[in-house]
């Protein structure tokens, strides 16, 4: 019989996966899964719980959480030879890389996938010893996600970071660095920059257009210095994909990025905090098999 681990936070979302924990688990059960189920205590929990799931070479690990769970659940099954197939019960509060996927936030409609058979082959990033899943980024802004209190995420969602994003807004200041992408060189001052491996970054779906997350590349978008209305003004022309016509705006594709700064700059990884830059990325092509929506079952029920 095959076996499968949940992994979940069991505050994410207003508490939704601890309170239909006993519906996961039947289905998981009916589709002929052995499951137990892993509660996450803190930080490093639910990596230490991935690593514990390699050991008893589970078939299936699910991290159930937001963002941060399911970056530390990658980071506890990267680095092994053994790789079960992933899957992901999206609860936090942007849910980045989910969304890329078009996996549902319902209960039902996310246990329909993991109950499936349906994988896709899914890249992730490395950075020095480190894994992430969706983006990777330095610079003024991107230390949002970890300054954001819980208690803020929990009733506002993601308009918490934006929130803070307003606050933060009038004190940016710009960095000086050396970013070198399969061998070319980019040299300036910015305001931030941002390794994408899907098109969804902070709740943004239209961020990183050319971003997808099995073709082995990263989307790298570097934002240059600019006065606070164009800012603004940009960050508005996101909703729409025309920030990438903005001349301070660069998007490049990648396999290999280095990013070498003069100041201090910290590193975000998945929204948690990644460490202080300099330092390498590397992405990993097709590393793991993620569950997901099957595109000729949702053609089907669309022609119905």
């Amino acid at each position: 019989m095959r076996r499968a681990r949940i992994i979940y936070n069991p505050t994410s979302g207003r508490e939704v996966i601890k309170k239909q924990l006993p519906y996961i688990l039947e289905r998981l059960e009916q589709a002929g899964y052995e499951t137990s189920a892993h509660a996450t205590t803190g930080i490093g929990c639910a990596k230490k719980a991935a690593e514990e799931a390699i050991r008893r070479q589970y078939d299936l690990v699910i991290a159930a959480g937001g963002d941060g769970t399911l970056f530390e659940v990658i980071n506890g099954l990267a680095n092994q030879d053994f790789r079960p197939n992933l899957g992901i019960i999206p609860s936090g509060t942007t849910n980045d890389f989910a969304r890329a996927l078009k996996i549902p936030r319902e209960i039902k409609a996310c246990c329909d996938i993991l109950c499936g058979d349906y994988t896709r082959p899914i890249d992730i990033g490395f950075a020095s010893d480190q894994y992430f899943i969706n983006v990777a980024a330095g610079g003024a802004l991107t230390e949002l996600t970890y300054q954001v209190p819980s208690k803020l995420k929990t009733f506002f969602g993601r308009l918490a970071y934006y929130i803070k994003g307003l606050q933060k807004l009038p004190f940016i200041r710009t960095k000086k660095v050396k970013i070198t992408y399969d061998g070319n060189i980019y040299e300036g001052d910015i305001l931030f920059f941002l390794i994408c491996n899907s098109n969804s970054v902070g709740g943004f779906e239209r961020l990183a257009l050319k971003s997808k997350f099995d073709d082995g590349l990263f989307d790298l978008i570097i934002i240059e210095k600019m006065k606070l209305t164009k800012l603004i003004n940009t960050g508005i022309k996101t909703l729409t994909g025309k920030h990438l016509k903005e001349a301070k705006i660069k998007y490049f594709q990648a396999e290999n990025i280095i990013v070498e700064n003069e100041k201090k700059m910290s590193l975000n990884l998945d929204g948690e905090y990644g460490g202080e830059l300099p330092t390498e990325f590397h992405n990993l092509k097709h590393h793991f098999n993620l569950l997901a929506p099957n595109p000729d079952l949702a053609k089907k029920r669309k022609h119905k």
